[in-house]
């Protein structure tokens, strides 16, 4: 009798199972398709390439120090991550919606050896929550940098943002730096002035009328 009731129980607990796995099938295939769409939509830019002292100006902009988590949106190449675990030997995550960037930021990882410091993901960074980051670098449009200032908004008090050429309108930055450069190693980099903005969050709002102070810099002349 017990041995009858025991199967009975057994047979309803699958049932039951089995029903929830159906019920909830649809659900999952949907969320997947969502995220693969997500991921698989065309670049909001066209991949341009940092140059090396850009970089490095830009690192050293946004102060990293140790316990810092550095979020790179829009990575390419990994380039700014792979500088910053190498450099300050801090976490980094660099994020790209191209999965040609993935790879060639993963084989950046690899050969630079910070594969325990540095991530990259496939992602819409339009998507992310940001929270985790303490520093977060870009090289996007405008457009796109003030699209994401909800998200930009949610990071700890004193997190610190930097972007490449391109301004956060509405946002007013604590430093706005030029730099000129002699051009790099990849014919994809651009030589000639570069602009690099800094904010802190929580920033500012910007008086659209109020002037700015920019300071200068030289990059050092690319190796031959």
């Amino acid at each position: 009798m017990y041995i009858k009731i025991w199967r009975n129980y057994h047979l309803s607990s699958l049932v039951i199972a089995a029903l929830l796995i159906t019920a909830a099938s649809p659900r999952l295939a949907v969320a997947q398709e969502n995220a693969t769409v997500a991921t698989n939509r065309t670049p909001d830019v066209i991949y341009v390439p940092t140059p090396q002292p850009v970089v490095d100006k830009m690192l050293e902009m946004a102060a990293v120090k140790q316990g810092d988590v550095v979020y790179d949106l829009g990575c390419g190449d990994g380039r700014i991550v792979v500088a910053a675990a190498k450099k300050y030997g801090v976490k980094a995550v660099g994020f790209d919606i191209d999965p040609q960037r993935v790879k060639e930021a993963n084989e950046n990882v690899k050969s630079n050896k910070v594969e325990h410091l540095v991530t990259i993901k496939q992602e819409d960074i339009f998507k992310l929550d940001l929270r985790e980051a303490s520093v977060v670098t870009l090289y996007l449009l405008p457009d796109l940098n003030v699209r994401l200032m909800p998200q930009l908004a949610k990071l700890k008090p004193g997190s610190r943002i930097v972007s490449h050429d391109f301004d956060m309108r509405g946002a007013k930055p604590v430093q706005q730096v030029q730099l000129s450069t002699n051009g790099g190693d990849s014919e994809e980099e651009h030589s000639g002035s570069h602009t690099i903005y800094k904010w802190v969050v929580p920033w500012e709002p910007e008086n659209p009328e109020a002037p700015r102070k920019t300071e200068g810099a030289t990059a050092p002349a690319a190796k031959p």
